[in-house]
């Protein structure tokens, strides 16, 4: 066995606990071929045995900080129980695209994560080839250990310095396991930190404390991107534990630093409290005419004129006219805030052009270079710490917090922990999109759907469709009706949006669903067999959509929920809905009860689901997917007003949350797929809502068309 000094050790380490060290980049394709480079520490093998597998994307609740190192030890034939996971630094050059959005993780690193643990193991089994001369196909790996066909055997710790000095090998040459193989990858695991998180310990970003450091709130103008025009600060500066007060001014991108007062103090508590003797005059005009009911008032104009074609399939006013039945139906859904229960917050320290963030970001690439930007320093002088986050959800996509922190760190000139306050968090969020839809279909004779038109008003900024706010189709109607049509109007606004859990489809899935139902109504058949019907009439895949996948889905769900034959009380119905997005099929059926005035409880979800070949973590993918539907029933009691360019919800009294009380039986089945897997934080959101409310219909007869879901909206469908 090849003996190392200590000194050694630590040179061809990568530190002090760890001999061997692999790693590639790759491009934002899974399906891309890496080639090696001298890139991240993915793999570190210590002379000692154990294994640490460094996790590259934000952690923010969605596991995988867990489910990528466990596709690395597959490869690498290591017992998971030997395995240590600790967050990688952010480094893009090393680790490719680090972020957590759009159900990305696993789709673009299941392939090139598990050629980083096979790299590894082929690297241990050629240090064993080259101490025995023997070749390569005379070994096997299991359970951490290098096994001759002589019966002669290495731990992977006894390799790992000699491994450590090979060349890593052309990816290309690598022989993936077989998944029938599989040891790790398709068991269920705990996720890596939830014991600490169950013991309390400081894991996330509101948790960070530096040496020297002051606690800061900043106060910004309640209207959207209003400026700060004066403001008296002796008094604040005068209370109790505060070390400084002063204004900041805005560079004019809704992305990054506003105007605001700054407040820093030897506890957060004093900055907060010290904020109420400030008297802020705000520009606040520009709010001026930004209302909600202005807003919907200009949405019905719209839609009684034509908009812009998106898509276009047929003649469907043609197939309008000829149809035996027409329907038409106007929907509406409300901007929706973020609200995670961990407010925005960061701590930033600035010495000089040197500038360290400690942050829970879902993009700390694009944070390292606002800050860079905001502070006028060059983006290598940014050095960010990935922590985990208290739910993102989308908002912490933006990193405004960040550009913030770092700003009042070096107008300071100490280190500063900044963190909103709850209302903070309410008023300066960037809000899922409201949105107002005018669909017209058209029935055959014998039922089948002929025409399908869709007209969506949803909003600008400037001349561009704003963030996270188009109209878009998923494939499903574009694919099953003959003849159809997609237009969008839009609306000027200052109202800051951006991506919320399943972006756009969050919201096109009620409006779209709901209308399914409608139909099958119409047509007297049966919602599910209606969809099947229509998707029927797709064999198999029609550009990104893939029929058969979908009526896998439907099938299942409706075998699973007794669909056909349903125990349903007094009070209580039955919806069904299905939709595709983030290239997930799901279908999901809600069983909901209706009191008699109007309020509503769901007390069954059953979701199916096709997210393709394989589910790394099904622990974790269950607990993904009765988050979703969660997440998706809550989103249905609540919602944003805009009144003058400023946001009227707060708090949780005016923003609802779902409570474990209300909180539904969810029941999970994957149905497995040929198809390359993908992610799992979003599409089992959207079909939950307009499972929801089609159940409520069955179950009262009210058939309500704007969100959000209320008993008083619910009682006036029921008279109407």
């Amino acid at each position: 066995m090849t003996t190392v000094s200590r000194r050694l050790f630590l040179q061809i380490g990568a530190g002090a606990t760890g001999a061997l060290v692999v790693g590639f980049g790759w491009s934002d394709t899974a399906a891309a071929d890496a080639r090696p480079m001298l890139l991240g520490n993915y793999v570190s093998i210590g002379i000692d045995g154990t294994v640490t597998v460094r996790a590259p994307n934000p952690e923010i609740g969605q596991g995988v900080k867990t489910s990528l190192p466990m596709l690395i030890a597959e490869e690498l034939d290591v017992d998971w129980d030997r395995v240590r996971v600790e967050m990688a630094p952010n480094d893009p050059q090393r680790f490719g695209q680090q972020d957590a959005g759009g159900s990305m993780s696993i789709h673009r690193n299941y392939t090139a994560l598990r050629r980083v643990g096979a790299a590894a193991r082929w690297m241990l089994v050629d240090a064993a080839a080259r101490q025995l001369n023997a070749s390569h196909g005379e070994f096997s790996t299991a359970h951490g250990r290098v096994h001759h066909s002589s019966g002669r055997s290495f731990d992977y710790g006894e390799l790992a310095v000699a491994a450590s000095l090979l060349r890593p090998p052309d990816p290309k040459s690598l022989v993936l396991k077989d998944p029938a193989k599989f040891s790790i990858i398709g068991t269920s695991r705990r996720g890596v930190d939830s014991a600490r998180i169950v013991r309390g310990e400081p894991l996330f970003g509101i948790d960070m404390t530096i040496p020297d450091m002051a606690y800061a709130v900043y106060v910004k103008a309640p209207v959207f991107g209003a400026r700060l025009l004066r403001c008296e600060l002796a008094a604040a500066r005068a209370e109790r534990g505060i070390i400084d007060v002063f204004t900041l001014k805005g560079q004019g991108d809704r992305h990054g630093l506003q105007d605001g007062i700054a407040i820093i103090a030897s506890s957060w508590w004093y900055a907060q409290a010290a904020r109420a003797k400030l008297e802020p005059l705000w520009d606040t005009a520009i709010g001026v005419g930004h209302d909600s009911t202005r807003y919907r008032d200009k949405a019905h104009s719209l839609l009684a004129k034509p908009g812009t074609m998106l898509e276009e399939k047929g003649d469907v006013e043609a197939a309008l006219a000829q149809a035996a039945q027409r329907l038409t139906a106007d929907y509406e859904v409300p901007f929706l805030a973020h609200a995670p229960l961990e407010p925005q917050n960061c701590t930033a320290r600035v010495k000089g052009d040197s500038v360290e963030i400690w942050a829970p970001t879902q993009t700390p690439e694009e944070g390292r270079q606002l800050v860079a930007r905001t502070l006028g320093v060059a983006p290598d002088s940014v050095v960010v710490h990935m922590r985990r986050a208290g739910g993102g959800f989308g908002r912490r996509l933006e990193n405004d917090y960040m550009a913030e922190a770092a700003s009042i760190a070096r107008h300071a000139g100490v280190p500063i922990k900044l963190v909103w306050s709850r209302e903070d968090d309410f008023a300066h969020d960037f809000y899922r999109t409201a949105s107002y839809h005018r669909l017209r279909a058209g029935l055959d004779k014998r039922g089948r759907i002929s025409a399908f038109a869709a007209h969506g008003v949803t909003f600008a900024h400037g001349s561009e469709v704003a963030q996270a706010a188009g109209i878009e189709g998923n494939g499903f109607e574009s694919s099953v009706v003959p003849a159809s049509r997609l237009e969008q109007s839009l609306i000027p606004t200052i109202v800051p949006t951006g991506y919320l859990r399943a972006p756009v489809s969050n919201g096109l899935a009620f409006v779209r669903e709901c209308f399914w139902d409608e139909l099958a109504l119409a047509a007297n058949m049966d919602p599910v067999a209606f969809r099947l019907a229509a998707l029927s009439n797709v064999g198999g895949s029609g550009g990104s959509f893939d029929a058969a996948r979908m009526r896998a889905v439907l099938e299942a769900v409706a075998l699973r929920s007794n669909w056909a034959r349903p125990r349903l009380a007094k009070g209580q119905g039955m919806g069904v809905a299905c939709y595709f997005s983030h290239s997930g099929y799901f279908a999901e059926v809600a069983r909901v009860r209706v009191d008699a005035d109007g309020h509503w409880q769901v007390l069954n979800v059953w979701v199916a689901g096709d997210i393709g070949s394989q589910i790394v973590n099904p622990l974790a993918a269950r607990a993904q997917v009765e988050g979703a539907v969660m997440d998706g029933i809550g989103s249905m009691h609540a919602e944003i007003t805009v009144v003058n360019g400023a946001a009227i919800q707060t708090n949780f009294d005016a923003f609802p949350l779902l409570r474990m009380p209300e909180a539904p039986v969810v029941d999970v089945e994957f149905v497995m797929s040929a198809a390359a897997p993908t992610g799992l934080g979003e599409p089992a959101l959207p079909p939950v809502l307009p499972a929801v409310a089609n159940a409520i219909h069955a179950a009262c007869g009210a058939r309500v068309r704007q969100l959000p879901l209320t008993a008083a909206r619910i009682q006036a469908a029921r008279r109407g």
